[in-house]
């Protein structure tokens, strides 16, 4: 059996993973929590997405009147809609917390504290429990306190100031960058926590998940670079200060290719392919560092090269000679090429707004037992009876609570 139709088999709503026995109680808004629990979903945990009467933030992310956002974040999860301001709610998280192996949150922190529902009270209820705190800027510290979206994570984390062009503004990224790693940084941290506690046999973990901390770490050889040479890099755009080269050059139809020379043998390779095997032992680009101190006269001999070609025609010439390089895409281009078609890296899966709605396949993939999209993102309170009634709020008892407006939903139920 290929990967492809392992890959296909497991898009099943009876399908069980490898998470299959872990509850999660997730209490996040916005992005990085959903992302968080959206990849252990896939993985078979169940997640419990309790919502506030107006629903998570993310629902208002809408393309064409449609939460794509959500619908694509909130797979494989159930929705409790609680009004977290009544005590009478917080004594349903209390009653949830004994059977759950995790807790995720992102309010600000003390928040949490204030709803009588630290650390150690809920340690109290459940040893075993790792707490996954999100944050913009950590639990403590003297930024702890600001706002903390992604934004201003991405300006301060140095992300931005090293994006673009030298001679114009920094660029904050087009998406969720820090939301993104930090919900993929606090799956794994997640994952880590809970093999202490199955495995180990220890106390569950409290884990400081701040925006600012996943990002950093993946750029923090800036901060060893400053230090070294008392610099700080310039931005280059789409070059790299620490290769060439390597740049994104326009083709002859417009589009763009991206073209990577970045060890000495494909530098080589690249040069005799274009004609130039002169260039080999010119001394302006006979090592990298010599590539680097003449990159703009490099990027006018690559640039006229491709320039005179459509991006498909570079792409096959250069993939022949051995040359890394590839499209730049935009979304078209993305979704019809037969890499990811064949791949399947785009799921369509039944939706009642699309027909059906393309989201991401189930990543990373696991051969044996693989992910799944069991069930789609679930309407505003859809699980209410059912969660309730596992605590034993049922009938008149559930009644009173929807009566008092503790528990809502889209239906009113």
């Amino acid at each position: 059996m290929t990967v492809r139709e392992l890959h296909r088999r497991d898009y099943r709503p009876e399908a069980k993973g490898i998470l299959d026995g872990v509850r999660i109680l997730d209490l996040s808004r916005l992005f990085a929590g959903n992302v968080l629990t959206q990849m252990l979903g896939d993985f078979g945990a169940e997640v419990i997405k309790v919502e506030p009467p107006e629903g998570d933030t993310l629902r208002a992310w809408k393309t064409a009147g449609v939460e794509t956002h959500w619908k694509i974040y909130a797979r494989n999860k159930k929705s409790l809609c609680l009004s977290l301001r009544d005590p009478r709610a917080i004594d349903v998280i209390r009653a949830l917390v004994p059977s759950c192996q995790m807790l995720v949150e992102s309010f600000r922190p003390g928040v949490l504290e204030a709803m009588g529902l630290s650390p150690e009270a809920l340690h109290a209820l459940n040893p075993g429990l790792t707490i996954v705190r999100i944050s913009g800027w950590g639990q403590d510290g003297p930024y702890a306190q600001r706002p903390g979206f992604g934004t201003v994570i991405e300006g301060f984390s140095g992300f931005a100031a090293m994006n673009g062009f030298a001679d114009r503004e920094p660029v904050l990224p087009p998406m969720y960058l820090a939301d993104g790693v930090a919900g993929l940084t606090g799956a794994s941290a997640a994952m880590i926590a809970l093999r202490e506690v199955e495995v180990n046999g220890g106390r569950g973990q409290v884990i400081d998940l701040p925006l600012l901390d996943p990002l950093f770490a993946i750029l923090s050889p800036q901060a060893a670079h400053h230090r070294l040479t008392g610099t700080v890099k310039p931005r280059t755009g789409s070059r790299s200060t620490n290769s060439a080269p390597r740049n994104a050059y326009r083709c002859s139809d417009g589009l763009y290719v991206g073209l990577s020379g970045s060890i000495q043998k494909m530098a080589e390779r690249l040069f005799r392919a274009i004609g130039r095997p002169d260039l080999v032992d010119d001394p302006r680009f006979r090592t990298n560092a010599d590539r680097l101190r003449h990159v703009d006269e490099l990027d006018a001999i690559i640039g006229a090269f491709i320039g005179q070609r459509t991006q498909d025609e570079n792409v096959a010439f250069f993939e022949a000679a051995e040359v890394t390089i590839g499209p730049i895409n935009d979304a078209a281009g993305l979704v019809a090429d037969p890499h990811v078609v064949e791949r399947e890296l785009i799921a369509d899966y039944p939706d009642p707004d699309m027909g059906l709605l393309p989201m991401h396949a189930v990543v990373p993939r696991l051969h044996d037992r693989p992910g799944s999209i069991r069930t789609p993102a679930p309407s505003l309170g859809q699980h209410n009876e059912e969660l309730l009634g596992r605590i034993g709020i049922t009938g008149a008892a559930f009644d009173a609570l929807v009566e008092a407006g503790v528990v809502r939903s889209g239906d009113g139920r």
